[in-house]
This record gives structure tokens, C-alpha cells and sequence, in this order.
């Protein structure tokens, strides 16, 4: 693990259950800060991609660096207020066949030129926090990178799963 990746999430019990959270800050206007969590192609330099009409409730996300063959999967958009708040609910599985849903949560806001992202998922079962906290530690150092004008395919995943794992695993 480099020496300078440290893992930052926590986990908090929310009244719909165990969440990941996660905060990133940026020298940025938060409308810039939304524009790159929620634009088609400013999401795809760090994440993946989302097709679709966001006016139907839904749309279908490609994560575009988990290795070959990965299909869309189909998020709704359950809220959605410009430019603070983005929450969406996937339907999917967790490892080979566990069912899961996942809950995402984005909050934005800004102060003195600063805005502040607190990313939170859903947890359907707690343990899942040592596979999940080192991936989100992962992306969301790789959009800090796409926005700051570094690069963000130099961020290595080997350098947050396993190494990370442990501090999740004792939340």
C-alpha cells in the first residue's frame, strides 16, 4: 500500500439501516463538483458510464474499471435535487450469487469555495464493509484525481483491496 493512501470511511447506523461513509473535498463550485457525478462523460473518467433517460426514474450504469464483460446495472433514481442531493437504489448481487441492494447516497455542499461530497452506501450485511470500503476509497480518489487534473488511471486498486480491508472489517 502506498504510504500516502489512508482509508478514511466509517460506518453509521441511519434509520434505513448500516451505511459506508465516505467525504472528499474539493477547491470547487459545487455545481462543478454535481456536473462530475452526474454528466455522462465527466462520470465516465473515473467510475463508469449511465445510459438512459434520468426522467423515467432510471437509468443503467456501466462501471467501466472492473475488468472485462461487466454488465450495466439498472439504478433508480429515487432523489434527485440539483445540485446537493442524488440518491439511488440498485438490485443486484454481492460476490457470486447473495442477493443485495444497495442504497447510494451523495450529498453535496459548499462553503468558502470548498465543497464538501459525503458519499454513503447501504450495507445489507455489515461484513460486505471490507470489500466495499476499500472500492468506494478506490473510485472516489479517482475522481478526486479527474478533477483536480490528475490522472486518475494511475490510481491502482492493488494499493486499497486487501490493504484496506482490515480497517473496514473493524468498523
Amino acid at each position: 500500500m502506498s504510504t500516502d493512501i489512508t482509508a478514511t470511511g466509517r460506518t453509521e447506523q441511519r434509520p434505513d439501516g448500516a451505511y459506508i461513509v465516505l467525504t472528499r473535498t474539493f477547491r470547487a463550485p459545487i455545481d462543478d463538483v454535481w456536473a462530475a457525478v452526474t454528466e455522462p462523460d465527466r462520470l465516465a473518467r473515473w467510475i463508469g458510464r449511465w445510459t438512459g433517460d434520468p426522467a423515467t426514474g432510471k437509468v443503467a450504469v456501466e462501471m467501466l474499471y472492473e475488468g472485462d464483460d461487466v454488465e450495466p446495472e439498472e439504478y433508480t433514481i429515487d432523489t434527485c435535487k440539483a445540485p446537493h442531493q442524488l440518491e439511488l437504489t440498485s438490485q443486484g448481487t454481492y460476490g457470486e450469487d447473495v442477493p443485495a441492494t444497495w442504497h447510494l447516497k451523495l450529498d453535496l455542499a459548499e462553503a468558502d469555495g470548498v465543497t464538501t461530497l459525503t458519499f454513503a452506501q447501504s450495507m445489507d450485511d455489515p461484513a460486505m464493509a471490507e470489500n466495499v470500503g476499500p472500492g468506494w476509497e478506490y473510485y472516489l480518489d479517482r475522481l478526486v484525481a479527474a478533477e483536480t487534473g490528475g490522472d486518475p488511471a494511475a490510481i491502482d486498486f492493488v494499493d486499497y483491496y486487501p490493504a484496506m480491508s482490515e480497517h473496514y472489517r473493524t468498523l
